[in-house]
C-alpha cells in the first residue's frame, strides 16, 4: 500500500465542494495520505490581537468556505459504495484561535452578543503535551480532530462547505480523533474526498461558532472501499464507541435521524428486531448535540464499546 504526501498550496486548496473539480491526487484503496493543512480561514499565521490583517492563502474566486485539501480520487469508488476513512494520526500546529460574539447570528442575538467587539482568544498549542494556552493564561487540554471530511453531493455546480451532508463535510464531531474510522456513503464516481478545518479542541455544540481553529502539521488518513453496508448517512467507529449522525435544520429532526440510524446499526451488528433495539438503546445509547452552528444542526448517537453484549 502506498503512502502519499499532500501539502497545502494554491493547486491543492479549495473552498467549495463540487463533483466537477478535478482530483489533485489519485490513490488506490488501502493507500495512506499524509496531509498538512492550514486553518479553516485560509490563514498562514495566527490572527493579530490588534485587529490588523494577517497573511493568508489567496482564495480562488468563488471559494468562500473552509480551506480544504484535495479532492482525492480513489480508484474503484462508485456511488452506492461505502468509503472508510481511517484516522491514523492528527498532530496540531503551534498556534490556534477562537472567536466569539461580535457578528449577527440567531444564537448571538439570543445571547445579546451580536454587537461588536468580538472576543478573540489566540492560543499557543503544544502537540506533545496536548495543551493550549491563550493570551490570558487560560489553559485547556487538546483533543485534535478534523472538522471537515467529506465528498461533494451528486448535483451540478459548486456547494457550500458550511452544512454537513449525508456524504460528510463539516460534521464538526469532537469524537473523530485518531484511532477512529469514519464511514460515508459515496455519492459520485472516484469519491473526490477533501479534508480541512483542523480543530485542536471543541465542546459538543461548538457554541461560539468555532473551536480552537488551527493548522495541522500532520494528518494521516487511510482509505478503504466497501460494498456493504450500503449507508444512507455517516457512521463512525471511535475510541468511545459507535456513532451515527443526524443533520437537519430542526434539532428534533436531526435527533430522530441519528437515532433511526443507530437502531439500524444495532440491528445489523447484534441481530436485533427494531423494537428490541429501541428498548435497549434507551438504556445504553447517548444522544449528543454535535454542533448547532452550521446552517443545519448535528446530533450524534453514541453506543459505547461493551455497553451491549448479546450472547
Amino acid at each position: 500500500m502506498a503512502h502519499h504526501i499532500l501539502e497545502p498550496e494554491q493547486a491543492t486548496l479549495h473552498g467549495r465542494f463540487s463533483r466537477e473539480f478535478a482530483p489533485v491526487l489519485t490513490i488506490d484503496p488501502g493507500d495512506t495520505v499524509q496531509f498538512r493543512t492550514i486553518d479553516a480561514g485560509w490563514g498562514i499565521e495566527p490572527p493579530n490581537l490588534d485587529g490588523t490583517p494577517r497573511r493568508k492563502f489567496a482564495r480562488p474566486e468563488g471559494h468562500d468556505g473552509h480551506a480544504l485539501c484535495g479532492p482525492l480520487a480513489i480508484r474503484g469508488a462508485r456511488p452506492g459504495m461505502t468509503l472508510e476513512v481511517q484516522i491514523d494520526r492528527i498532530e496540531t500546529g503551534a498556534w490556534g484561535w477562537t472567536i466569539a460574539g461580535g457578528w449577527s447570528s440567531a444564537l448571538n442575538q439570543r445571547l445579546g452578543l451580536d454587537e461588536p467587539p468580538d472576543q478573540l482568544l489566540r492560543w499557543q498549542l503544544d502537540p506533545h503535551t496536548l495543551t493550549g494556552r491563550d493570551q490570558h493564561g487560560h489553559t485547556v487540554g487538546l483533543r485534535p480532530f478534523m472538522g471537515v471530511m467529506g465528498m461533494p453531493p451528486d448535483e451540478p455546480g459548486t456547494h457550500s462547505t458550511t452544512p454537513p451532508r449525508v456524504c460528510g463535510g463539516n460534521i464538526d464531531c469532537k469524537e473523530l480523533v485518531a484511532g477512529s474510522s469514519l464511514f460515508l456513503p459515496i455519492p459520485v464516481p472516484d469519491a473526490l474526498f477533501s479534508v480541512g478545518d483542523g480543530h485542536a479542541a471543541q465542546g459538543d455544540g461548538e457554541v461560539s461558532g468555532v473551536a480552537i481553529e488551527c493548522p495541522m502539521q500532520r494528518v494521516e488518513l487511510t482509505f478503504q472501499l466497501h460494498d456493504e453496508p450500503r449507508l444512507t448517512g455517516p457512521r463512525a467507529m471511535t475510541p468511545a464507541g459507535w456513532l451515527t449522525f443526524g443533520f437537519h435544520e430542526d434539532l428534533n429532526e436531526a435527533t430522530i435521524i441519528a437515532l433511526d440510524a443507530m437502531l439500524e446499526l444495532m440491528c445489523q451488528q447484534h441481530g436485533l428486531q427494531r423494537r428490541e433495539a429501541l428498548a435497549l438503546a434507551s438504556l445504553v445509547v447517548d444522544l449528543r448535540i454535535t454542533q448547532i452552528v452550521n446552517s443545519v444542526c448535528g446530533v450524534h448517537a453514541l453506543l459505547p464499546h461493551g455497553a451491549l453484549r448479546v450472547s
